[in-house]
């Protein structure tokens, strides 16, 4: 009787689990329908016909194939939907958002004048809102040149997917393999396969990867950041945190809650070291453009994106700050006002009581982030898929066993050490 109740609630269980997954790709499906209807842009529109079609064969197959392969049809059906197919189209047609065509030309910028922004800017598109680093993804493009199906390896969302999906593989890896490089239990090995490659074919992911890819670069350097900031390995860290810093300003709050990561499990050494290793690279990289172009380099690096400059952004979704900052002069200075209070907040909470592992130092990357897009006079919504990319990675690549052991190592690394108590000459105890 026993076992027949066992085996009951584990049919129960796979129903219950087969309907999730059969709910959730439906929801994706109507998702991505949603944009061939109202949707202005072309890239927008060849993702959602696709994607739909993909999440929609993935609904099928987790509702009629029977386990492990309605999984694994599943996965690959919205991969090859929602990513490969609308990514090869629209690398083959050449059609990118606007920000493809802003790197390239910040390559080509910096190959011929040693600077990434133009003097004089113009037009919306003669701006360029990222840091100099940024212009290294469309160096491809200014060496190869244009060339239909020959010139695809120069276009900047190739590489900019590449560093996004190696970035991730690298982390599953380092936080896999024990802390400090010393010998481990067996158990720790990466986690499992699909919930990752669900990740990228969601539309969180797989949206931005094929219409520009322009902040996936530095979301998979944060997370590959915080993982090695946990497995407390200062100087890679912090090589990878320079790498993030010099893509976008966006970037820099990963630097503190890595160093408050490092001090909690590693000493005040080890960050010191994290944030001088940072912030040295970065310097070496955003210095030159900052020297060489000073005016032009601050109009579109900040006032741009802030709402300041000659040209207005494009950025204006109806978030808080927003919707502030079109209230006027005094609007504006209430949202960077309640933008300063929200960043000084998450700075404090660092300090009072920093993050314990990799899962609590990415939520307090997320929550900071999401207050500044929230607050800032200028955003839109696609920006909230970094901080959600942060609270989910960091979860399926660890797991709650790996979680859990890995907050349990940092409390006692952390913990001050009590000395043995002393035991009587020529006594036993």
């Amino acid at each position: 009787m026993t076992a027949m109740t066992a085996s009951a609630g584990k049919a129960v269980r796979r129903v219950g689990r087969r309907r999730i997954w059969v709910g959730g790709w439906l929801l994706a499906a109507a998702w991505a329908a949603v944009f061939p209807l109202v949707s202005t842009l072309d890239t927008h529109r060849v993702w959602g016909t696709c994607a739909a079609a993909g999440y929609g064969g993935a609904a099928l197959a987790s509702c009629l194939l029977p386990r492990p392969r309605a999984r694994t049809w599943a996965v690959a059906c919205a991969l090859l939907g929602a990513l490969v197919l609308p990514l090869l189209y629209l690398l083959l047609t050449g059609n990118g958002q606007s920000e493809v065509a802003v790197i390239e030309r910040s390559a080509e910028l910096t190959v011929s004048q040693a600077t990434p922004y133009l003097a004089d800017p113009q037009a919306v598109t003669d701006y360029n809102p990222y840091l100099p680093g940024m212009a290294l993804f469309g160096l491809p493009r200014a060496l190869l040149g244009d060339g239909g199906p020959a010139g695809l390896p120069g276009d900047a969302r190739v590489w900019c997917a590449a560093v996004f999906l190696l970035s991730l593989w690298a982390g599953r890896r380092v936080l896999a393999a024990p802390a400090d490089g010393r010998a481990g239990p067996r158990s720790a090995r990466p986690a499992p396969r699909t919930p990752l490659a669900v990740l990228i074919a969601s539309p969180v992911v797989a949206l931005p990867l094929c219409v520009s890819g322009v902040d996936l670069p530095m979301t998979g350097l944060c997370c590959l950041g915080l993982a090695l900031a946990a497995r407390r390995r200062p100087v890679a860290a912090g090589l990878v945190l320079a790498a993030a810093c010099s893509l976008k300003w966006t970037a820099w709050p990963a630097l503190a809650v890595a160093v408050a990561l490092l001090a909690a499990s590693g000493g005040a050494r080890r960050a010191l070291r994290c944030a001088g290793v940072a912030l040295a690279a970065t310097l070496a990289v955003v210095l030159p453009s900052a020297l060489l172009s000073p005016g032009p380099m601050v109009q579109q690096v900040l006032a741009f994106p802030t709402g300041r400059a000659p040209v207005a952004t494009p950025a204006a979704s109806p978030l808080p700050g927003r919707l502030l900052a079109d209230l006027g002069p005094a609007g504006w200075y209430a949202a960077v006002a309640l933008l300063l209070c929200g960043g000084f907040a998450v700075a404090a909470s660092l300090v009072v009581r920093p993050p314990a592992g990799v899962v609590a130092a990415a939520d307090r990357l997320a929550l900071g982030l999401c207050a500044a897009f929230l607050l800032a006079p200028a955003g839109r919504f696609g920006y909230l898929a970094l901080p959600l990319v942060l609270v989910v990675w960091p979860r399926i690549t660890t797991g709650p066993d790996r979680t859990a052991a890995l907050r349990g190592a940092v409390t006692r690394a952390a913990a001050p050490r009590r000395p043995a108590p002393a035991v009587a000459a020529g006594g036993t105890r």
